[in-house]
């Protein structure tokens, strides 16, 4: 670390960038939503005329600058923007890299450092519940930088292991399609079963575990916030969580009833012995009378007509936080396919299921594997040979 150069945050990284774009004209627009912690890229979801926002361009980094947002890791590096630009939540800060000063891959790595995440939510201002980080604040971080070569290796390191993690999930995102696309074209196209009640295939458990019982057991948790981040957490019980949640077993289903239009539809399948797992009461566990039935109902509950249907059968007030009835999920009419046609399609989709559960095993092996990296580069106690 001897030639590391001592930077205001502020003087090391550019903030908000100037971004030239024509009013009236359409953008790719990234929202809130499209962050998820762990990940490293976010993609727009949507194309806006321009209005109000945040500018930037592919390769920039969107830091969350509200709460809960920044604490939930809402940080990632913007890609696959529509001519190279774009706009999108006015609660974004956009950060680049200075010209001969820093390296744009490195200062993604930098925002999620945790020196730079704690100092930014130790300085949030505002009313409770809405509280931001004002854009002065990076102007009072102080930090020992490497040269840019050296940052170039450090991000390189770490992207090789994001590269990695990238590729699993499209190989998990193209296999989880492709059984959709053979149940859609089979079953829901055919249109030649009869169909029966959810309930008739599956059961609805409900086995309530109190924190005050495990004070200091750790458990694998489904939250609402994991299954948008794509890994589940570990905590303890007792000390991080105080309501009630439901207990997890493998070969289930969890869904949400919170908000289904945006559907959280979770496939478990090899939970640890020992009933260890919990979730969210958010989450319905559903869980097949035959395990045979596993893939198939899980692929049911994935396509758009259900979920067309789930988001109709909504109640509640507020947009944001509707929600439906745990007993309409069971309602909902599955066609009664043949056993002949279930195991052939169970011949072809079994392997889909148990590749995607690999890719999520070494997923969460790498991610761990980074966040013990990261911290350890960016302090120096890790050097990159130049």
């Amino acid at each position: 670390m001897s030639n590391w150069k001592e930077y205001k945050f502020s003087d090391f990284v550019s903030i908000n960038p100037p971004v030239k774009l024509k009013k009236g004209e359409l953008y790719s627009f990234v929202e809130m939503k499209d962050l998820n912690d762990g990940q490293k890229f976010c993609e727009p979801s949507v194309e806006r005329e321009l209005s109000g926002g945040s500018r930037f361009e592919n390769g920039d980094t969107l830091f969350a600058r509200i709460t809960p947002c920044l604490e939930n890791g809402k940080i990632c590096q913007v890609r696959s923007l529509k001519n190279n630009i774009g706009f999108g939540s006015t609660e974004f800060y956009v950060f680049r890299g200075k010209e001969g000063i820093s390296n744009s891959e490195f200062v993604f790595y930098l925002s999620r450092w945790e020196e730079v995440r704690n100092f930014a939510e130790m300085n949030f201002d505002g009313t409770s519940g809405r509280q931001r980080v004002p854009k002065e604040t990076f102007g009072n971080l102080y930090l020992k930088m490497p040269l840019i070569d050296e940052q170039k290796g450090i991000a390189s390191i770490l992207s090789s292991l994001d590269a990695k993690i990238d590729l699993l999930q499209r190989n998990s995102n193209s296999l989880e399609e492709l059984a959709q696309t053979i149940f859609r074209q089979w079953v829901i196209e055919e249109k030649k079963y009869s169909k029966l009640e959810l309930s008739v295939f599956a059961n609805h458990l409900k086995k309530s575990v109190n924190p005050q019982n495990f004070l200091t057991k750790i458990f694998n948790h489904y939250s609402i916030p994991a299954f948008d981040n794509g890994q589940r957490q570990d905590i303890v019980l007792g000390k991080d969580i105080k309501s009630n949640k439901y207990l997890v077993k493998s070969n289930t289903i969890l869904v949400s009833k919170l908000n289904p239009q945006f559907p959280r539809i979770w496939l478990i399948q090899d939970e640890p012995q020992g009933d260890n797992s919990i979730c969210s009461t958010e989450f319905q566990v559903i869980e097949p009378k035959d395990n045979k039935y596993l893939g198939y109902i899980y692929c049911f509950l994935k396509s758009k007509q259900i979920i067309g249907e789930l988001s109709q059968a909504t109640g509640g007030t507020s947009g944001s936080h509707q929600r439906i009835d745990p007993k309409d999920i069971f309602k909902l009419l599955i066609p009664d396919v043949d056993i002949s046609s279930l195991k052939k399609f169970n011949e072809i989709t079994n392997p889909f299921w148990n590749k995607i559960n690999n890719n999520k095993r070494e997923i969460n092996s790498l991610r761990k594997l980074r966040e013990n990296y990261l911290p350890k580069l960016m302090s120096g106690e890790i050097k990159v040979k130049m």
